[in-house]
């Protein structure tokens, strides 16, 4: 299963609701910039894909980062839920059920999973999925293409920790 189809999944119903605050809506491009980037996949990378605002089910901002030579990449995402949308938590626990082995990940959020592929079509790929659920925020870092688990684990616990400070 590629990284963007599963931050397709863990974006199932989220909105935007009326009480959030300015600075609940952070822009994650700008807390999580290129040179960080450059540090958190230990590579030079392209400029990003950004793109942050308000939509039918509410407040989306994503970065995607990709290394110069390929191989490597960071996609972060934060959503903010709608007042008709589902609690982060409850879309936490839809993710779990709908992929299953997933991971239970403590100290950060209020709830947090961890998800990893190693390639299943003969290539040699790596992906490891962090979902953050803290309050009304969800997270979403994506890390592609290390071959050790604890590393990417910290690199995005430390992402998904430095965004959760901008709330």
């Amino acid at each position: 299963m590629s990284i963007l189809r599963l931050i397709g999944i863990a974006g199932l119903a989220v909105g935007l609701t009326s009480s959030l605050s300015a600075t609940e809506r952070v822009d994650v491009s700008q807390i999580i910039g290129k040179t960080e980037a450059t540090a958190i996949l230990d590579e030079a990378v392209k400029d990003p894909s950004t793109r942050s605002g308000d939509g039918a089910d509410g407040y989306y901002s994503k970065c995607n980062y990709y290394t110069v030579r390929r191989g490597k990449s960071l996609v972060i995402r934060f959503q903010l839920p709608g007042p008709d949308a589902i609690d982060p938590q409850k879309e936490l626990q839809l993710l779990v059920e709908a992929n299953g082995a997933m991971e239970k990940i403590s100290g950060i959020g209020d709830v947090a999973q961890m998800w990893i592929s190693t390639g299943d079509s003969g290539v040699a790929s790596r992906v490891l999925m962090l979902y953050v659920a803290k309050g009304k925020a969800f997270l979403t870092i994506g890390l592609g293409g290390f071959a050790d688990n604890a590393v990417a684990l910290e690199k995005a616990k430390t992402v998904a920790q430095k965004l959760l400070e901008h709330l």
